[in-house]
This record gives C-alpha cells, structure tokens and sequence, in this order.
C-alpha cells in the first residue's frame, strides 16, 4: 500500500502594502516578493535575475523587498539592512540597495559609508541612527513576516503569494511570472 504524497505550498503571510519597499507598477498583475540578505551572494544572484525580470516585463510586475538578514553567518547583515532603511526614510531606498548589491565585497561600515555619500545621504546622521538601531523595528517586522511564510533561507521569493520554487533563473521567473499573469 503506497501513501499518497502530500505537498505543501508556503503561501505569503504578510500582504504587501503602501510600507513595502516596491519597484515597478503598483496595479501589476504580478507581484513577487523577495526575501534577502544584502551581504548573501546567492541574495545578489538572484537580485540580478529579478532586476532583468523587470526589464522585460516592466508594465506586468512589481517586486517588493524585505528584510531577511542572517547575521548570524553575515556581520553586516543588520547593519545594512539599518542603513538601507535610513536611506528609504530619506527617499534613497533603492539607489542604496543597487549599490550595496553593486558593492557587495566592500560592505564593511568604511565602504558603506562612502557608498551612503555617493547617493545623497547624511553619512553621520545616518551612522547614529544605525548605531542607536532606530529601525530595528522595521527589520524584525519583516524577518518575523518571513518565519511566518515558511523563509528559513535567503533567498526566498513569492510570486502572486505563492513560493516560488523553480530556482531563480531568468528563464524560470518569466515563466512562473507568465503564468500567472495568466491565471
């Protein structure tokens, strides 16, 4: 006698809205969320491919960002993610994500501060802000989001609510992204 394989599909637990960090058409027909750790490479790999995803479907997207940093095997985790909320209080959230990922072999608090300079932002106001964890809040709020959606590793994305699990090539996200743009 066989039993029947049961499988689960993690869902998003925590809407999307107007707090979100989001990049594209606010009524796309196709919303991914992606949760990342500024300083994890397999976060950048999958950056890249998502940033091409927007390229080519600009007008059926939108993505939004969340928090997911894992300091506990990247330092600089919480102080990027600090940093890049500092920067989205200032209107700079995603010029300060495109560097940080640009950039990110020299995330350490030197570079990130200059990389803070070059997009604008007040570089001491923002280390005291950071240092006194004025956002820490913001972050957990995500983090904890993740844990209730089933994230234990990053990067983790949600298409239209649903986790995607097909991989993070271009190829694989359009296909996913049209499909339910159909659906």
């Amino acid at each position: 006698m066989t039993t029947p394989l049961h499988v689960t599909v993690s869902r998003l637990r925590l809407p999307v809205t107007e707090d979100d960090h989001i990049r594209g058409p606010v009524d796309a027909p196709v919303t991914v969320v992606e949760y990342a750790d500024f300083q994890c490479p397999h976060s950048k790999a999958a950056q890249e491919n998502l940033a091409e995803l927007l390229r080519q479907r600009p007008d059926s997207v939108r993505l939004v960002f969340r928090h997911f940093p894992l300091s506990n095997v990247h330092p600089y985790a919480e102080i990027l993610a600090e940093t890049a909320e500092a920067a989205a209080d200032r209107g700079c959230f995603w010029p300060l994500h495109d560097w940080i990922f640009e950039h990110q072999d020299q995330v350490d608090p030197v570079h990130l501060a200059l990389g803070s300079e070059q997009i604008g932002l007040p570089v001491d106001q923002v280390a005291d802000e950071v240092n006194a964890h004025v956002r820490r809040e913001r972050i957990e709020h995500d983090f904890i989001g993740g844990i209730y959606s089933g994230v234990h590793e990053v990067p983790t994305v949600f298409i239209n609510g649903v986790r995607h699990d097909r991989g993070y090539a271009v190829a694989d996200l359009l296909a996913t992204v049209d499909e339910a743009a159909g659906g």
